[in-house]
């Protein structure tokens, strides 16, 4: 078992020589969580082979689930991926840094654990100090999926990671909470049109004002498990972002919404199960169960995303064994959050009408 040191830092401006301390684990082919604008990464060197394996290991993350490489400059990413089309330059220049990740045809440089064998490289440049000085003084890519164990609700702050990973890594850098609170949106440019793999903190509707014509893997919006053999983004074949609790999302109307969440919560308090509610500023009155926990405003997404996977922890903290979840608008910042939540979920949907 590891003694993960824990290493508070500036969110806006770090302390260099906690950060240098952190890199020097990176080089060595050590794991340190870090905090990025959209949830906490577990990095590891992205080309030291046995370091993404630890970080696999210490995850118990599927092989078969590829990592995020988070670069601090453009120039890496033409010595990581093979082919770098015009289209990569353009969202580059328009949303790096930021909360996008492009898949691209791989370098032969890139380990095949990073890449969980596959032809492709997800990579994405942070929007955050900590994590562009991480990187930088590393003096390497950072492969980073969530700071989390794998398959629960991604990491928000520094609690969360420790709370997960105590013991399995190296150490935490503590920026602070993340501000997005979703992962990355992932879009394939190895294919024509490119592919949105995973909806995230860059919204459909900004590519598409970019690129004109984008697409969206049917797994974004699926409700129920697609069959997969390989895939070529995090998030996309294996259970996540659940907590320990049963989560069942109610879909529909919002009339309609209201009273099936009512009429399950009480059906499963009437069988001495502890349920809580997911709901909304303008909804949460309605519920008379026991734990009530409001996502935010209906209007306002962006609160949503943020307060998403910091209250699915919140529920099992208080020992829910079922969490009825309101579904919310697929808009902007919506859709991402109801692919979390539909993941979450296992794909148990109720669809109120």
């Amino acid at each position: 078992m590891k003694q993960t040191l824990w290493l508070k830092v500036n969110s806006r401006k770090p302390d260099i020589e906690k950060v240098q301390v952190a890199a020097d684990i990176i080089r060595k082919g050590g794991l340190v969580a870090f905090p990025t604008e959209t949830v906490y990464g577990l990095g590891a060197d992205a080309l030291n082979y046995e370091a993404v394996l630890e970080l696999f290991e210490a995850k118990e993350r599927p092989l078969d689930n590829p990592p995020i490489v988070h670069v601090e400059n453009i120039s890496d990413v033409h010595k990581l991926a093979d082919q770098v089309p015009p289209k990569a330059n353009r969202l580059m220049k328009e949303f790096w840094p930021g909360p996008l990740t492009l898949v691209f045809k791989r370098s032969e440089r890139v380990p095949s654990v990073t890449v969980a064998g596959l032809e492709t490289i997800a990579i994405r440049m942070p929007q955050h100090a900590v994590a562009l000085a991480l990187i930088e003084e590393s003096n390497c890519p950072i492969a980073a999926p969530s700071a989390n164990l794998a398959g629960r609700p991604s990491p928000t702050s520094a609690k969360h990671v420790f709370d997960d990973l105590n013991g399995r890594i190296d150490a935490i850098l503590d920026g602070g909470s993340t501000r997005i609170g979703v992962e990355s949106t992932v879009l394939d440019l190895s294919v024509n049109p490119p592919q949105v793999l995973r909806p995230g903190g860059t919204p459909l509707e900004a590519l598409r004002k970019v690129l004109g014509d984008v697409k969206l893997h049917p797994f974004v919006i699926a409700e129920k498990e697609l069959p997969m053999e390989k895939v070529r983004s995090p998030g996309m074949k294996h259970k996540h972002y659940a907590p320990n609790a049963e989560v069942i999302v109610v879909e529909g109307a919002i009339s309609a919404v209201i009273a099936k969440v009512k009429d399950l919560a009480e059906a499963y308090r009437l069988k001495g199960v502890k349920v809580g509610v997911l709901a909304t500023d303008e909804t949460m009155a309605n519920y008379q169960v026991a734990i009530v926990r409001s996502l935010g405003s209906r209007y306002n997404l962006a609160v949503i995303a943020q307060n998403l996977f910091k209250l699915l922890r919140e529920f099992d903290a208080e020992g829910t064994h079922v969490v009825i979840a309101e579904g919310v608008p697929t808009e902007g910042l919506g859709l991402a959050v109801m692919n979390r939540l539909r993941k979450a979920s296992g794909y148990n949907i109720v669809k109120a009408e």
